[in-house]
Protein backbone atom coordinates (compact mmCIF):
# COMPACT_ATOMS: atom_id res chain seq x y z
CA UNK A 1 0.00 0.00 0.00
CA UNK A 2 3.06 2.19 0.83
CA UNK A 3 4.32 1.35 -2.40
CA UNK A 4 1.51 2.45 -4.28
CA UNK A 5 1.19 5.64 -2.71
CA UNK A 6 5.03 6.94 -3.06
CA UNK A 7 4.84 5.80 -7.19
CA UNK A 8 1.22 7.53 -7.13
CA UNK A 9 2.87 10.78 -5.71
CA UNK A 10 6.25 10.02 -8.00
CA UNK A 11 4.16 10.38 -10.77
CA UNK A 12 1.96 13.33 -9.86
CA UNK A 13 5.56 15.31 -9.19
CA UNK A 14 6.81 13.63 -12.50
CA UNK A 15 3.68 15.27 -14.29
CA UNK A 16 3.61 18.10 -13.09
CA UNK A 17 6.72 18.86 -13.41
CA UNK A 18 6.70 18.38 -17.06
CA UNK A 19 3.79 20.11 -17.80
CA UNK A 20 5.80 23.29 -16.22
CA UNK A 21 8.51 22.49 -18.33
CA UNK A 22 6.02 22.95 -21.34
CA UNK A 23 4.29 25.95 -20.58
CA UNK A 24 7.73 28.26 -21.23
CA UNK A 25 8.30 27.67 -25.11
CA UNK A 26 11.48 30.77 -25.41
CA UNK A 27 12.73 30.56 -21.59
CA UNK A 28 15.44 33.28 -21.32
CA UNK A 29 19.52 32.97 -21.25
CA UNK A 30 19.90 33.13 -17.13
CA UNK A 31 16.78 30.74 -16.53
CA UNK A 32 16.69 27.92 -18.38
CA UNK A 33 14.70 26.01 -16.44
CA UNK A 34 11.67 28.26 -16.14
CA UNK A 35 9.32 25.96 -16.84
CA UNK A 36 10.30 23.81 -13.47
CA UNK A 37 10.95 27.09 -11.60
CA UNK A 38 7.18 28.34 -12.64
CA UNK A 39 6.38 25.33 -11.42
CA UNK A 40 8.33 25.08 -7.85
CA UNK A 41 7.73 28.67 -7.56
CA UNK A 42 3.70 27.85 -7.91
CA UNK A 43 4.25 25.50 -5.31
CA UNK A 44 6.23 27.93 -2.72
CA UNK A 45 3.89 30.70 -3.20
CA UNK A 46 0.78 28.40 -1.95
CA UNK A 47 2.80 26.75 0.61
CA UNK A 48 3.41 30.96 2.04
CA UNK A 49 0.08 31.82 1.06
CA UNK A 50 -2.10 29.11 3.18
CA UNK A 51 0.83 28.42 6.03
CA UNK A 52 3.71 30.79 6.09
CA UNK A 53 1.94 34.33 6.27
CA UNK A 54 -1.21 33.34 7.98
CA UNK A 55 1.76 31.95 10.90
CA UNK A 56 3.45 35.24 10.71
CA UNK A 57 0.62 37.74 10.68
CA UNK A 58 -0.31 35.74 13.99
CA UNK A 59 3.19 36.24 14.87
CA UNK A 60 3.15 39.80 14.23
CA UNK A 61 -0.39 40.20 16.20
CA UNK A 62 0.37 38.03 19.57
CA UNK A 63 3.91 39.75 19.88
CA UNK A 64 4.55 43.20 20.62
CA UNK A 65 6.99 45.43 18.44
CA UNK A 66 10.20 45.34 20.75
CA UNK A 67 10.03 41.56 21.28
CA UNK A 68 10.09 41.06 17.50
CA UNK A 69 13.02 43.67 17.38
CA UNK A 70 14.68 41.64 19.75
CA UNK A 71 14.23 38.36 18.17
CA UNK A 72 15.37 39.94 14.95
CA UNK A 73 18.51 41.10 16.43
CA UNK A 74 19.57 38.26 17.96
CA UNK A 75 19.51 35.97 14.83
CA UNK A 76 20.93 39.13 12.81
CA UNK A 77 23.75 38.61 15.73
CA UNK A 78 24.11 35.03 15.17
CA UNK A 79 24.15 36.10 11.02
CA UNK A 80 27.24 37.89 11.72
CA UNK A 81 29.09 34.61 12.23
CA UNK A 82 28.95 33.85 8.98
CA UNK A 83 28.92 37.13 7.75
CA UNK A 84 32.46 37.55 9.33
CA UNK A 85 33.82 34.28 8.64
CA UNK A 86 32.87 35.01 4.23
CA UNK A 87 34.57 38.04 4.20
CA UNK A 88 37.78 37.10 5.94
CA UNK A 89 37.67 34.41 3.42
CA UNK A 90 37.52 37.47 0.55
CA UNK A 91 40.27 39.09 2.24
CA UNK A 92 38.44 41.87 2.83
CA UNK A 93 39.98 41.98 6.18
CA UNK A 94 38.57 45.42 7.93
CA UNK A 95 34.99 44.41 6.98
CA UNK A 96 35.43 41.04 9.11
CA UNK A 97 36.64 42.40 11.46
CA UNK A 98 34.23 45.11 11.96
CA UNK A 99 31.56 41.52 11.86
CA UNK A 100 33.55 40.42 15.04
CA UNK A 101 33.33 43.58 16.75
CA UNK A 102 29.46 43.58 15.99
CA UNK A 103 29.15 39.82 17.53
CA UNK A 104 31.54 40.85 20.63
CA UNK A 105 29.41 44.47 20.82
CA UNK A 106 26.18 43.14 20.77
CA UNK A 107 26.63 39.55 22.83
CA UNK A 108 28.26 41.20 25.65
CA UNK A 109 26.57 44.63 25.43
CA UNK A 110 23.50 43.66 23.37
CA UNK A 111 22.51 40.82 26.44
CA UNK A 112 23.17 37.68 23.93
CA UNK A 113 22.78 39.92 20.51
CA UNK A 114 18.99 40.53 22.09
CA UNK A 115 19.74 44.50 21.56
CA UNK A 116 21.53 46.04 18.34
CA UNK A 117 24.15 47.86 20.36
CA UNK A 118 26.82 48.16 17.39
CA UNK A 119 24.38 50.16 14.97
CA UNK A 120 24.57 52.49 17.85
CA UNK A 121 28.09 52.18 18.07
CA UNK A 122 28.53 53.45 14.18
CA UNK A 123 29.85 49.61 13.46
CA UNK A 124 27.90 48.92 9.63
CA UNK A 125 26.12 45.25 9.20
CA UNK A 126 27.15 43.41 5.86
CA UNK A 127 25.61 41.31 3.88
CA UNK A 128 27.93 38.00 3.05
CA UNK A 129 27.43 34.52 2.30
CA UNK A 130 29.07 31.45 0.87
CA UNK A 131 27.95 32.43 -2.54
CA UNK A 132 28.89 35.20 -2.71
CA UNK A 133 32.60 34.58 -1.87
CA UNK A 134 32.81 32.07 -4.55
CA UNK A 135 31.26 34.81 -6.97
CA UNK A 136 34.02 37.12 -5.87
CA UNK A 137 36.60 34.43 -6.86
CA UNK A 138 35.07 34.10 -9.93
CA UNK A 139 32.89 31.58 -10.22
CA UNK A 140 29.44 31.44 -12.56
CA UNK A 141 26.14 31.87 -11.16
CA UNK A 142 25.05 29.26 -13.44
CA UNK A 143 21.35 28.62 -14.05
CA UNK A 144 18.83 30.14 -12.42
CA UNK A 145 16.90 27.61 -9.59
CA UNK A 146 13.64 28.14 -7.32
CA UNK A 147 14.77 25.44 -4.59
CA UNK A 148 11.21 23.93 -2.76
CA UNK A 149 10.22 25.89 0.77
CA UNK A 150 13.92 28.17 0.23
CA UNK A 151 12.88 30.16 -2.93
CA UNK A 152 15.15 32.05 -5.59
CA UNK A 153 18.86 30.55 -5.89
CA UNK A 154 20.89 29.78 -8.37
CA UNK A 155 23.51 26.88 -8.86
CA UNK A 156 26.29 28.62 -7.69
CA UNK A 157 23.82 30.20 -4.23
CA UNK A 158 22.69 26.76 -3.44
CA UNK A 159 25.79 24.99 -3.54
CA UNK A 160 26.44 28.23 -0.96
CA UNK A 161 23.27 27.38 1.04
CA UNK A 162 24.96 23.97 2.26
CA UNK A 163 27.72 25.49 3.40
CA UNK A 164 25.88 28.38 5.42
CA UNK A 165 24.64 26.05 7.14
CA UNK A 166 27.39 24.41 8.44
CA UNK A 167 28.73 27.67 9.38
CA UNK A 168 25.63 28.74 11.38
CA UNK A 169 25.87 28.22 15.15
CA UNK A 170 22.37 27.16 15.20
CA UNK A 171 23.36 24.32 13.30
CA UNK A 172 25.36 22.93 16.28
CA UNK A 173 22.95 23.31 19.18
CA UNK A 174 21.81 20.12 21.15
CA UNK A 175 18.90 18.53 21.70
CA UNK A 176 18.34 18.85 17.80
CA UNK A 177 14.85 19.75 18.33
CA UNK A 178 15.71 23.01 19.32
CA UNK A 179 18.02 23.59 16.89
CA UNK A 180 15.06 23.60 14.49
CA UNK A 181 13.04 24.85 16.45
CA UNK A 182 15.24 28.60 16.04
CA UNK A 183 15.45 27.69 12.67
CA UNK A 184 11.31 28.27 12.45
CA UNK A 185 11.40 30.95 14.40
CA UNK A 186 14.01 32.64 12.19
CA UNK A 187 11.79 32.19 9.35
CA UNK A 188 8.39 32.99 11.03
CA UNK A 189 10.77 35.91 12.24
CA UNK A 190 11.56 36.53 8.69
CA UNK A 191 8.64 36.72 7.11
CA UNK A 192 6.82 38.66 9.31
CA UNK A 193 9.34 41.91 8.64
CA UNK A 194 8.56 40.61 4.59
CA UNK A 195 4.73 41.36 5.08
CA UNK A 196 4.44 44.45 3.99
CA UNK A 197 7.16 44.06 1.02
CA UNK A 198 4.95 41.43 0.09
CA UNK A 199 1.75 43.15 0.14
CA UNK A 200 3.59 45.37 -2.18
CA UNK A 201 4.76 42.70 -4.50
CA UNK A 202 1.10 41.66 -4.82
CA UNK A 203 -0.75 44.50 -5.64
CA UNK A 204 2.45 45.92 -8.41
CA UNK A 205 3.48 42.74 -9.43
CA UNK A 206 1.76 41.77 -13.05
CA UNK A 207 4.24 38.36 -13.50
CA UNK A 208 5.43 37.50 -9.71
CA UNK A 209 7.88 35.05 -11.11
CA UNK A 210 9.76 37.15 -13.02
CA UNK A 211 9.71 40.09 -10.91
CA UNK A 212 11.04 37.91 -8.29
CA UNK A 213 13.91 36.36 -10.05
CA UNK A 214 15.02 40.00 -12.13
CA UNK A 215 15.17 41.52 -8.39
CA UNK A 216 17.44 38.32 -6.84
CA UNK A 217 19.47 38.19 -9.78
CA UNK A 218 20.30 42.55 -9.86
CA UNK A 219 20.69 42.50 -6.29
CA UNK A 220 23.07 39.04 -6.32
CA UNK A 221 25.40 40.65 -9.36
CA UNK A 222 25.18 44.08 -7.07
CA UNK A 223 26.64 42.72 -4.06
CA UNK A 224 29.01 40.66 -5.35
CA UNK A 225 30.93 43.94 -7.58
CA UNK A 226 30.18 45.58 -3.90
CA UNK A 227 28.03 48.54 -4.79
CA UNK A 228 30.07 49.52 -8.02
CA UNK A 229 28.12 50.53 -11.18
CA UNK A 230 28.53 49.11 -14.45
CA UNK A 231 31.17 50.42 -16.67
CA UNK A 232 30.76 53.31 -18.42
CA UNK A 233 27.13 53.78 -16.60
CA UNK A 234 28.25 57.49 -16.39
CA UNK A 235 25.66 59.29 -13.69
CA UNK A 236 23.40 62.01 -15.09
CA UNK A 237 25.40 65.92 -14.55
CA UNK A 238 23.60 68.00 -12.38
CA UNK A 239 25.82 70.87 -12.37
CA UNK A 240 25.41 74.68 -12.53
CA UNK A 241 25.81 75.33 -16.04
CA UNK A 242 22.04 74.68 -16.85
CA UNK A 243 20.88 78.29 -16.90
CA UNK A 244 18.32 79.21 -14.20
CA UNK A 245 15.05 79.73 -15.34
CA UNK A 246 13.64 83.76 -15.69
CA UNK A 247 10.88 84.61 -13.74
CA UNK A 248 9.18 88.27 -15.20
CA UNK A 249 6.34 89.19 -13.67
CA UNK A 250 4.43 89.38 -17.45
CA UNK A 251 1.00 88.07 -18.04
CA UNK A 252 1.24 85.40 -20.99
CA UNK A 253 4.34 86.99 -23.02
CA UNK A 254 3.23 90.22 -22.65
CA UNK A 255 5.44 93.09 -21.17
CA UNK A 256 4.64 94.35 -18.30
CA UNK A 257 3.48 98.49 -19.70
CA UNK A 258 5.60 100.97 -16.93
CA UNK A 259 3.68 102.94 -14.02
CA UNK A 260 3.06 106.73 -14.88
CA UNK A 261 4.35 109.18 -12.75
CA UNK A 262 1.97 110.53 -10.07
CA UNK A 263 1.55 114.51 -10.53
CA UNK A 264 2.82 117.04 -8.38
CA UNK A 265 5.26 114.68 -6.97
CA UNK A 266 2.70 112.75 -4.71
CA UNK A 267 3.97 109.95 -3.26
CA UNK A 268 2.07 106.55 -4.24
CA UNK A 269 1.34 103.76 -1.50
CA UNK A 270 4.03 101.30 -1.00
CA UNK A 271 6.43 103.44 -2.67
CA UNK A 272 9.77 105.13 -1.13
CA UNK A 273 8.72 108.55 0.00
CA UNK A 274 10.50 111.38 -0.89
CA UNK A 275 11.85 112.02 2.34
CA UNK A 276 13.18 109.11 2.95
CA UNK A 277 12.11 106.43 6.31
CA UNK A 278 8.39 107.15 5.83
CA UNK A 279 6.17 103.88 7.20
CA UNK A 280 3.33 103.60 4.28
CA UNK A 281 0.72 101.15 4.94
CA UNK A 282 0.11 98.54 1.97
CA UNK A 283 -3.55 97.41 0.31
CA UNK A 284 -5.84 95.97 3.24
CA UNK A 285 -5.19 92.09 1.52
CA UNK A 286 -1.58 92.50 0.19
CA UNK A 287 -2.83 93.59 -3.54
CA UNK A 288 -0.43 95.49 -5.32
CA UNK A 289 -1.73 99.23 -5.30
CA UNK A 290 -3.22 100.52 -8.65
CA UNK A 291 -1.22 102.88 -10.66
CA UNK A 292 -3.29 106.30 -11.22
CA UNK A 293 -3.29 107.83 -14.26
CA UNK A 294 -1.45 111.45 -15.29
CA UNK A 295 -2.09 113.83 -13.05
CA UNK A 296 -4.36 112.07 -10.58
CA UNK A 297 -3.18 111.93 -7.07
CA UNK A 298 -3.04 108.70 -4.66
CA UNK A 299 -5.81 108.64 -2.07
CA UNK A 300 -5.95 107.22 1.03
CA UNK A 301 -6.63 103.64 -0.10
CA UNK A 302 -4.48 103.83 -3.41
CA UNK A 303 -7.37 104.69 -5.60
CA UNK A 304 -9.01 107.57 -7.16
CA UNK A 305 -12.83 106.75 -6.24
CA UNK A 306 -15.56 108.36 -8.76
CA UNK A 307 -18.35 110.47 -7.33
CA UNK A 308 -16.25 112.51 -4.36
CA UNK A 309 -16.00 115.38 -6.80
CA UNK A 310 -12.29 114.82 -7.08
CA UNK A 311 -11.41 115.94 -3.80
CA UNK A 312 -9.13 113.68 -2.19
CA UNK A 313 -7.11 113.33 1.15
CA UNK A 314 -3.41 112.88 0.60
CA UNK A 315 -0.51 110.83 2.40
CA UNK A 316 2.11 113.39 3.00
CA UNK A 317 5.68 111.81 3.01
CA UNK A 318 6.00 111.90 6.72
CA UNK A 319 3.02 110.81 7.74
CA UNK A 320 2.63 107.51 9.26
CA UNK A 321 -0.64 104.96 8.55
CA UNK A 322 -1.47 103.16 11.35
CA UNK A 323 -1.52 99.08 9.77
CA UNK A 324 -5.32 97.75 8.82
CA UNK A 325 -6.54 94.07 9.78
CA UNK A 326 -3.77 93.53 11.97
CA UNK A 327 -0.93 93.76 8.84
CA UNK A 328 2.41 94.31 9.78
CA UNK A 329 3.86 97.87 8.74
CA UNK A 330 6.96 97.64 6.40
CA UNK A 331 9.61 100.78 6.75
CA UNK A 332 10.81 101.02 3.23
CA UNK A 333 14.55 102.19 2.63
Amino acid sequence: MKTMRARTLTLALTAATLTGCATVQTPTKEDPLEGLNRTIFTFNDKVDQYALKPVAQGYVYITPQPVRDSVTNFFSNIGDVYTAANNLLQLKITDGVEDIMRIVINTVFGVGGLFDVATLAKLPKHNQDLGLTMGHYGVPPGPYLVLPLFGPSTVRDAVGTVGNYYVNPLSYIHPDGLSWALYGLNIISTRANLLGASDVLDNAALDKYSFVRNAYLQRRRYLISDGSTAAGAALPDYGDNAPLPKYEDVEEGAAAPAPAAPASGATPSGAPAAAGGAVLNGPAQGAAPAVPASGAEVGDQGENPEGQGGQQTQVPADQIVPPKFNFPSFRLH
